[in-house]
Parts: structure tokens; C-alpha cells; sequence
């Protein structure tokens, strides 16, 4: 196979990995839902383009953690379906991760957004 044919693969792969992703997991759903609203708000307040590259990452961030929380999850299922206190706790990091993760995005909110409605209420 070329190389370009493999690099192609790769990329669809990765594709229906997201796609499967948004597909069969609640909380990705609920954090694209944010992730539009905080779009639109930015659109709203008309962000900086440094504001904007805070808010990117953020949403990256998160979407990365939910995305690897959902492998860690479904190899661990695979590991055993039976009730197993370590994989339990794997589970728990991982999920952890993701709360880290929604944390940060939301104190980045809180820094970028904050300021326009302060800004807006002292007019």
C-alpha cells in the first residue's frame, strides 16, 4: 500500500473513531452542546483572537480527555465484565482526567467571558 493510501486510512480511521465516540457517549454530546454555546458566545462578545485561542484549546482539551476516557473504557470492558476493583479504579482516573480537564475549561471561561460582562454591567 502507498503511503498516501495509508495516511488516508489512518485519518478515516481516526474519523469513525470520533464519530463513534459522539455516537455512544452521553458526554460528549453534553461537551459538543457547550462547546456550541461558548462558540456562539464568543461570536457574541467578539472575542480576541487570543481569547479565541484559549477557548480552542479548551474545548481540545476536553475533547481529547472524554475521547481517551471512552478507549480506557472500552478496552477495560473487553479486559472483563465482571466486577473488578482495579479496573474500576482505571476507570475512575480516566474519568478523573475528564473532570480535570472540564475544570480548566471552565476557569478559562471564567478569565476570557468574565470580563465582557463586567464590562457590559459598568457601562
Amino acid at each position: 500500500m502507498r503511503k498516501e493510501k495509508k495516511l488516508l486510512k489512518s485519518f478515516k480511521n481516526a474519523f469513525r473513531g470520533i464519530i463513534a465516540t459522539v455516537k455512544t457517549e452521553r458526554n460528549m454530546k453534553i461537551h459538543i452542546a457547550v462547546s456550541v454555546f461558548v462558540i456562539a458566545l464568543g461570536i457574541h462578545v467578539g472575542l480576541s483572537a487570543v481569547h479565541w485561542a484559549f477557548v480552542v484549546i479548551a474545548i481540545g482539551l476536553v475533547m481529547v480527555a472524554e475521547t481517551v476516557n471512552t478507549a480506557i473504557e472500552k478496552i477495560c470492558n473487553l479486559i472483563s465484565i465482571k466486577h473488578n476493583q482495579k479496573i474500576k479504579e482505571v476507570k475512575d482516573i480516566a474519568a478523573g482526567a475528564v473532570l480535570i480537564a472540564a475544570i480548566v475549561a471552565v476557569l478559562i471561561a471564567c478569565c476570557v467571558f468574565l470580563p465582557y460582562f463586567f464590562s457590559l454591567a459598568f457601562c
